[in-house]
């Protein structure tokens, strides 16, 4: 499977590339999407907008049934921030339910801008212990009555350790709060249902794992819909945007998240990339994954070199991170040699559906050459 997957993706004829936790390869029939869309900007006629956003739903509709929702549940723009802060616009953060938890594994985006809602009353708890797992007790510990949000990653960025969604889900149900999980890190790698996990709402992108470019997703609980009023939409939104008249309301599904005028582009590209893994299954997906990150962890334990993530399998996501003296230079001179990885604060390891035990192999071997030459 592995073998006929990869000749998909014409950046793996270059390189051994394990870096689908920044950006995944992209599929090289997205070539053609860009051929006709250009061929569009050359004739162009206002109708086309009526296919584009025909597109557009049905992208997000792919998406949605990727992880286990119905259709009208998700919505897509270009960036997780954009989205999250509409998500933040729906609440009115009146004491005494006006604590957001969170953890300190979040992507920068994620406090930044529940504490720029702190000037509407929102109050920000960052759940930490210092090092590179959540502190699930303490998490636990600190949702409670006064708690309106849980804003937690489903795998932290840094390391790719994981959450136990479902024990969290619970608590923050319990009480009363509501439960958004950024899962950008997970979707296209690790299982995701949205209706097992009974979370309320999920983001998540194209540009990693899910072998597309500059589109992100929102997935709603449908239940939900009825009761969220965003602030920061645009006219997409409104119950009936084509009719270009003013708005008499907030759509019915998750289009009540949208923004204005789209970019149509990226959605297009990243059909292809998730209609492949999608003919794939997640569940192949993950144990591929899992198969290459354990060469990853045997490999770094035969060279003496520190993994900090997670080496139980239910605990660790699709990456592996090493504890690398130096580890960004490393990263450059490994580039150098076409073994492309990243750095954030470690050396994060990332193989996908379209790597091999050989270039796993490969890349631990030139690692292992580049630590010898620093003398480490």
């Amino acid at each position: 499977m592995t073998t006929r997957l990869r000749a998909h993706f014409p950046v793996l004829e270059g390189c051994v590339y394990l870096n689908s936790n920044s950006t995944g390869a992209v599929p090289r029939a997205t070539e053609a999407v860009l051929g006709r869309y250009w061929q569009t900007l050359c004739a162009w006629r206002d109708d086309v907008w009526e296919g584009w956003l025909s597109e557009l739903q049905s992208y997000a509709d792919a998406v949605a049934a990727f992880i286990g929702g119905p259709p009208g549940s998700v919505v897509t723009d270009a960036n997780v921030s954009t989205l999250l802060g509409r998500i933040a616009s729906c609440f009115d953060y009146r004491p005494p339910r006006n604590r957001i938890v969170t953890t300190h594994l979040e992507f920068p985006t994620v406090p930044f801008i529940w504490r720029a809602f702190g000037r509407y009353g929102a109050e920000l708890d960052v759940v930490s212990r210092g090092g590179p797992g959540f502190d699930e007790d303490a998490l636990q510990r600190r949702i409670d009555e006064r708690t309106l949000l849980v804003c937690v990653p489903h795998a932290s960025y840094a390391t790719g350790a994981m959450i136990d969604l479902p024990r969290l889900v619970k608590r923050a149900h319990d009480v009363g709060a509501l439960v958004v999980v950024d899962a950008f890190q997970t979707i296209g790698t690790v299982p995701f249902d949205v209706a097992a996990l009974d979370v309320d709402f999920a983001l998540g992108g194209a540009h990693k794992w899910m072998c597309g470019v500059g589109t992100a997703f929102l997935y709603v609980r449908p239940q939900l819909l009825p009761t969220l009023r965003p602030a920061a939409t645009g006219w997409l939104a409104g119950d009936n945007p084509l009719t270009f008249l003013p708005a008499t309301g907030w759509a019915e599904d998750a289009r009540r998240f949208a923004g204005g005028t789209p970019f149509p582009l990226t959605a297009l590209i990243s059909r292809v990339g998730l209609d492949l893994l999608a003919g794939v299954g997640i569940d192949a997906i993950r144990e591929h994954s899992l198969r290459c990150t354990e060469r990853i962890l045997l490999r770094a334990d035969a060279a003496g070199i520190r993994v900090l993530s997670p080496t139980t399998p239910e605990h660790r996501g699709g990456v592996v991170c090493l504890d690398i003296p130096d580890g960004e230079a490393v990263k450059r001179r490994l580039a150098a040699r076409r073994m492309i990885c990243s750095w954030r604060g470690g050396l994060r390891v990332a193989p996908h559906i379209y790597n091999t035990l050989d270039e796993i192999d490969a890349f631990m071997d030139t690692l292992e050459q580049e630590l010898e030459q620093i003398g480490r």
